[in-house]
């Protein structure tokens, strides 16, 4: 595309001319029409009467839940090149802030990520992959701003109720550990610590969290709450003096760019704590587009975090490709760097936490809008965006329709930034790929004999970021390999004496949490294994399902062979399963189907339909006890009407590895 925007200097004019004509067709705009809009028609810039308020930050989030599942899994130099274009600075989102999962064992949407403290007495700081990934942004971004929110907890804090606020005193211990593990071993400070995701608050804990923070030395940790709606939260810190007090931050969730009265009366500072959620195609990189900016002129959001960071889960599962970019491909290397990453970058590459936004931003006639930030020190970033309700409605809320047309627009700077030179020019363009136009830098803009004036010529589902600063870049890698499907013959004997991570590769826990086991008193075969470690039900978030499952492998399979050695732990009510064709996960797993073979400690066995046992194919007594291995095979034909299930059951010679799904 041929560089067609400004015309602001009569030295560049004809070149600008020039290049517009030549772009799209279309006669430029002279400095003469700029000249004669800047009374009345101009979109104002000035500091003259202060500033808005200051900007906190775009972020992402990793989990809610196991929405990074598969990254650590990539090989070098591909999770590395993932990771670059997540947090490096002036390279690709260049994230300001990072918020994760505190794991609790529960299913949270995509998978469950497993708590550091499974029961009372103990402590993991190991567990997951949050904490690699919170140091890997920081080893990029010294600067990213942590954030740390349950979702479920484990069960213990409950007390037999499904339910964290059952002793106050005991759940805020419990997330202050987190805390406290996470710089003890880790070195990494945590900036924020939110409340319950998208469930109730309870005044009371988070007075006594706040409580429990001071006396560890933890003042400088921010409670933001309560990551659900604007309301109850807002109206009960203003009748409550000491709530009011001990949140530092309100955050909504799907706020649809905007606040209610309640919540601009604290004062306090309003983020959209969770945002975005789209497939992160065009739309969805048209959705993030408007809510960045939108966020802050409708509702007075300083910082939005979308999720999720990266899809890097099974695409078959809830939220598919639902993240800023894809990696859903560890066994292959492949993964996609996304619009939305694009998108992010013209505000996150050209603005930093701290700064302020001009009062001045606001609608444009014809439809999109504007903002202006600056350091304050004389350095000026504005971002345009013209998307179209079509191209740019986020999975929720529902938005009213609005309409997008050509125009003109001329800005005009004043106060302090009336004697700015030049602007630097970053411009996206979404829509069919032959005018797809993704974060490309465009001839600087030169304001010297223009009194502060220029134009731009605005199509629907643009975004422009004009900007003094000189940093921004558009990175870029080899290539990564090309995209494959999950291997046709996989296995894993568990065989690794000091894993990295807890989890296995590939393998997604669905309910429960799968973890490395060694077994020291088996010298055989199996001493590696992998075992289902909870033995109590977490406090939920979603609806888990009554037996624990981890999936692996393709859902597309119809002829397979499932085979794997097994020991029952529980005399008499224990069970174990392998399965095949298994069709969903997350929060849908309760109602999975599938081929299930299962054989159970008091003898008997049966082969079902559904993840529930409600459909059941066929059932019977066999020889099987706890405290023994066995080796269980499922073999899985399909035709056009025909599904043949031969099971097989043979007692394992050798001491073996513990269920895979």
């Amino acid at each position: 595309m041929a560089e067609r925007l400004p015309q602001a200097s009569r030295q560049r004019r004809g070149k600008a001319m020039t290049a517009a004509a030549g772009s799209a067709g279309r006669a430029a705009v002279p400095l003469l029409l700029c000249a004669l809009l800047v009374p009345g028609g101009a979109y104002v810039l000035d500091d003259s009467d202060g500033l808005g308020r200051e900007f906190d930050g775009i972020g992402a989030v990793s989990g809610g839940g196991a929405t990074s599942r598969l990254l650590v899994n990539y090989p070098e130099p591909y999770r590395s090149q993932i990771l670059d274009y997540l947090f490096k600075p002036n390279f690709g989102a260049s994230l300001h802030i990072l918020k994760v999962e505190i794991g609790g064992d529960g299913q949270t949407t995509d998978g469950t990520e497993p708590s550091h403290m499974h029961y009372a007495l103990d402590e993991n700081y190991f567990r997951g992959y949050e904490w690699w990934l919170m140091k890997e942004a920081k080893k990029r971004n010294p600067n990213i701003i942590l954030m740390g929110l349950p979702w479920s907890f484990p069960g213990w804090l409950g007390k037999g109720f499904n339910w964290p606020y059952v002793n106050l005193q005991l759940t805020a211990y419990y997330v202050m550990t987190w805390i406290v593990g996470a710089k003890h071993y880790h070195d990494l400070d945590i900036d924020y610590i939110g409340i319950w995701n998208e469930r109730s608050f309870d005044i009371n804990y988070i007075k006594v969290l706040r409580r429990m923070l001071n006396y560890q030395g933890l003042h400088r940790v921010k409670i933001i709450a309560s990551d659900n709606l604007w309301e109850p939260i807002s109206a009960s810190m203003l009748l409550d003096t000491e709530l009011l007090n001990v949140i530092d931050v309100i955050g909504a969730h799907y706020p649809g760019t905007r606040t209610v009265r309640d919540a601009k009366l604290t004062k306090k500072k309003l983020w959209s704590s969770e945002d975005f959620s789209t497939l992160n195609n065009d739309v969805g990189a048209g959705c993030l587009g408007r809510i960045l900016n939108q966020n802050y002129i409708n509702g007075y959001m300083t910082a939005t975090i979308a999720w999720n960071l990266v899809a890097s889960y099974y695409e078959q599962l809830p939220y598919g490709r639902c993240g800023l970019m894809t990696a859903q491909e560890p066994w292959s290397g492949h993964y996609a760097v996304e619009p939305p990453i694009w998108v992010t970058a013209h505000t996150t590459q050209f603005t930093q936490p701290g700064w302020y936004y001009l009062k001045t931003v606001g609608h444009l006639e014809k439809g999109g809008s504007y903002v202006a930030l600056t350091d304050g020190l004389g350095n000026l970033t504005i971002i345009v965006e013209t998307m179209s309700h079509k191209h740019s409605r986020c999975i929720r809320p529902f938005l009213p329709y609005f309409n997008v047309s050509h125009q003109f627009a001329t800005f005009l700077l004043k106060g302090s930034f009336s004697e700015i030179p030049e602007l630097q020019v970053w411009y996206t363009r979404l829509g069919k790929p032959s005018k797809r136009f993704l974060f490309k830098q465009l001839d600087s803009l030169w304001l010297l004999d223009s009194g502060g004036a220029f134009t731009l010529e605005l199509q629907e589902d643009e975004l422009f970021t004009l900007t003094t600063l000189t940093t921004g870049g558009k990175g870029s890698c080899p290539p990564p390999p090309e995209s494959q499907p999950f291997p046709q013959v996989y296995d894993d004997d568990f065989d690794v004496d000091y894993p990295f991570f807890s989890e296995a590769p590939n393998f997604a826990d669905q309910t429960g949490v799968f973890e490395y086991f060694t077994n020291i008193e088996d010298p055989g075969e199996h001493r590696f294994t992998l075992r289902q470690v909870l033995n109590q039900r977490p406090i939920t978030w979603a609806a888990d399902a009554y037996n624990t499952i981890s999936v692996i492998g393709d859902y597309k399979w119809s002829n397979l062979t499932v085979r794997c050695d097994v020991y029952i732990e529980t005399p008499e009510k224990g069970g174990v399963f392998i399965a095949g064709r298994v069709n969903k996960g997350g929060i849908l797993i309760r109602s999975a189907r599938g081929v299930f073979f299962w054989i159970f400690a008091n003898g008997t066995y049966k082969v079902t339909g559904d993840l529930a046992g409600w459909i059941i194919y066929a059932l019977g007594h066999v020889d099987v006890t706890a405290k023994r291995w066995y080796t269980l095979t499922l073999i899985i034909k399909e035709d056009t009407s025909l599904v043949g299930i031969f099971s097989i059951l043979n007692q394992s010679r050798y001491p073996g590895s513990i269920p895979a799904h």
